[in-house]
């Protein structure tokens, strides 16, 4: 195995080397973590929470149902369906690729450290951009989902209001006190957050029948027909301009990656969970299979309960896109408001399991030298036992991009659209370098495909990832204009700019993680794999 050359710890302001002998600490009575570095994070996770915690920060049936106006473009209600089975089939061997580098190397940097390790003599820059990628895709997740958190209640409001003309600036309102309490909650309730991530799973699952149950049930109820077999599975629209409908289901694919691609969201937790090497890929395998069943059934049922398709379209560029889905389905004021407020419960507490996710995704950068002001944004607070400084300025850009929000939607949606690929482009970093050594640069953790299945898995991985990062960059339609332009391709290209003059600036001072011996590991903590 190949291992990185040791590095400063700017927590610890030393070195840790591994070593194999009997369980004693380090030198200073503390002990080491997968990563390398010392404890410092309370491991408050259980199995159940972190399973919550996947299920609800990665939210599929509401990032879907949120973005389905934007899809249904790309194919119709068929389109939407049929690209969301395949995208989910591509993520789950993505999924699959994560979760076994997550058991072998449990830390919170993912691929971050990942990509380190696997890429051999070029890992150190692999994974200084992987990581960076990695942080700045999740960066904007979070302010997407703050966006969208702030347009449901603009569209509850609008509910009642009939009147009420929904402008940008009253978006942003709500988006500021999203992201603040958010920000607080994170920074202040360290301990109660796998009892909040607890009740957002529950919030999920209850959310997504009782939708199904009464969209279902009220357009029977109220008198007015259900939309035809045909129009949910059969007629298909291709209304972007692309001559070949090949190609339009494979861009549509986007739509579904941005509710399903989030594979390593709970891999960022692996130093606050007991035996992250097993229960890291068991949350994993929970997220997607509750993810993928939910939504599948919740999508075909929204689109049962269809009516008058223009006018969904419609207002949907004025209010949050399932707003008028749900009026359609209810037929009331009432019965729009009660599902809205099932779909703004479990993604409210999203947005605060994205704060964790970023926060933590940041935070490891900084310990390793790999940001500005490293030695600030290291530090966990010891009154709030968490990366207090890592948070704030998680608050403080997701802010700002809100304010770019105001000032452009055309510009905040350029950038927060780039989340798919900034993420993937992460996760291509880690697997590819993990194929390319033959899966022989790690050592094997609870979960491990042996064999073929690994080689097989992994390669398909890697050639969607490759294929999909430029589809991903074409335009959404013909003829495009600037307001309907895709950005991916500009957003993401200035932003490795900037991570590749960093590299530049920080590079001699920086190395990056380092390989830890998982077996038998003398200064590994408790339950630290």
């Amino acid at each position: 195995m190949e291992h990185t050359p040791p590095r400063r710890d700017h927590n610890d302001k030393e070195a840790v080397s591994t070593a194999t002998a009997s369980a004693t600490p380090t030198d200073d009575g503390t002990f080491i973590n997968a990563s390398g570095h010392r404890e410092q994070l309370d491991r408050n996770f259980g199995i159940v929470s972190i399973i919550c915690y996947a299920i609800t920060a990665g939210n599929c049936w509401v990032s879907l149902g949120g973005t389905i106006t934007i899809a249904i473009y790309n194919g119709g209600p068929p389109g939407v369906i049929y690209e969301f089975i395949a995208v989910s089939i591509y993520y789950w061997l993505i999924g699959a690729s994560i979760a076994e580098l997550a058991s072998s190397m449990p830390t919170a940097a993912g691929v971050y450290h990942w990509a380190t390790i696997t890429g051999g003599k070029y890992g150190r820059m692999a994974g200084f951009f992987a990581g960076w990628w990695n942080f700045l895709g999740w960066l904007l997740a979070l302010a997407s989902v703050c966006q969208i958190v702030g347009a449901q209640t603009v569209s509850m409001y609008a509910a009642f209001h009939p009147e009420f003309v929904a402008q940008q600036w009253h978006v942003f309102v709500s988006f500021l006190a999203i992201t603040w309490i958010s920000y607080a909650t994170v920074l202040l309730a360290n301990r109660l957050l796998p009892m909040c991530e607890s009740l957002g799973g529950f919030f999920t699952i209850t959310g997504v029948f009782i939708s199904i149950v009464v969209c279902a049930a009220m357009p029977t109820a109220n008198g007015k027909p259900h939309a035809s077999n045909s129009f949910v599975w059969k007629d298909w629209v291709n209304s972007t301009g692309y001559s070949s409908n090949g190609f339009v289901f494979l861009l549509g694919m986007l739509n579904g990656a941005f509710a399903v691609g989030t594979p390593d969201i709970t891999t960022h937790l692996a130093e606050e969970i007991p035996n992250p090497s097993v229960n890291i890929p068991k949350a994993i395998l929970a997220q997607f299979v509750i993810g993928f069943s939910t939504t599948f059934f919740y999508i075909i049922t929204i689109f049962y309960g269809i009516t008058d398709l223009d006018t969904v379209l419609e207002e949907s560029t004025r209010y949050f896109p399932l707003a008028a889905i749900y009026r359609q389905a209810t037929g009331s004021a009432g019965g729009t408001l009660g599902l809205l407020i099932l779909s703004f419960l479990p993604l409210f507490i999203a947005c605060i399991g994205l704060y964790l996710t970023a926060s933590r995704t940041f935070w490891t950068l900084a310990r390793d030298n790999a940001t500005p002001f490293s030695d600030f944004f290291s530090q966990v607070s010891p009154r709030y036992r968490n990366p207090a400084n890592a948070i704030l300025l998680c608050a403080v850009f997701s802010t700002l991009l809100g304010c770019i929000y105001v000032g452009s939607k055309t510009a905040f949606s350029a950038f927060v659209g780039s989340f798919v690929v900034l993420t993937t482009l992460s996760y291509l970093t880690a697997i590819l370098p993990h194929l390319l050594h033959k899966r022989a640069t790690i050592t094997p953790g609870w979960f491990w495909m042996r064999g073929a299945t690994g080689f097989i898995v992994n390669g398909i991985s890697v050639a969607y990832i490759i294929v999909f990062i430029i589809i991903f960059c074409f335009p959404f339609s013909l003829p495009t204009n600037p307001a309907l332009m895709n950005y991916n391709a500009l957003i993401t290209g200035g932003l490795t700019i900037f991570v590749a003059a960093f590299w530049v600036y920080r590079r001699k001072e920086y190395v990056g993680p380092r390989q830890v011996t998982l077996a038998e590991n003398e200064m590994l903590a408790k339950d630290a794999i």
